[in-house]
């Protein structure tokens, strides 16, 4: 799926490269550069811990409550084929929910590591959002010039050269731009 919170061809023209690259390398700065920003922005969505199944329906089971409703179509993913997928809710507690799946054994909850993600509608399309959108441009610039040149990097605390520029300073400098969408329950640093 290509990248909308920077395109391809905005980073081609930013960077200046014309077609000298390949469309998948491009493609693939711009998506990483959008994988990173998303962590960090407000969404409709939980992760849960565990899960459980019987024949024909599957629970999944969360830290907090998660304020879904039954009827409400979700998107699962990071819980196995029988769970992911978009699944209507047929039923729930305030700290899980459950949904028709395709089980056919019974098991008992279990954790689910790493966690996975319900995901419901979003009411923000970040993709339109011109803040969101420079800070994945910065975001995408820097990660190709660290492709590029390893020795393009920052300044270490001891004022000496690094190669290293995707550290906890890539996201500093584009927190001012994201911060009236920073989820408040996301990622520290």
């Amino acid at each position: 799926m290509a990248a909308t919170f920077v395109t391809e061809a905005e980073l081609r023209t930013t960077l200046g490269i014309g077609n000298l690259y390949s469309s998948s390398v491009v493609e693939e700065v711009c998506q990483s550069a959008q994988n990173i920003v998303t962590d960090y922005l407000w969404k409709n969505q939980q992760f849960n811990s565990s899960h459980s199944h019987i024949v024909g329906y599957g629970t999944l089971y969360f830290n907090t409550p998660h304020g879904f409703f039954v009827g409400q179509v979700v998107t699962v993913s990071g819980n196995g084929a029988t769970f992911n997928g978009s699944k209507t809710i047929t039923s729930l507690t305030p700290t899980s929910i459950t949904f028709v799946t395709s089980h056919s054994t019974i098991e008992p909850i279990h954790a689910t590591n790493p966690y996975g993600t319900v995901t419901a509608t979003d009411y923000v399309t970040y993709s339109t959002v011109p803040e969101i959108r420079e800070a994945s441009l910065m975001v995408a610039v820097d990660i190709w010039q660290a492709r590029q040149a390893s020795n393009a990097g920052g300044i270490s605390p001891d004022f000496q050269p690094s190669p290293y520029r995707m550290g906890n300073t890539l996201t500093a400098r584009i927190r001012g731009l994201i911060a009236n969408h920073l989820a408040p329950n996301g990622l520290v640093g």
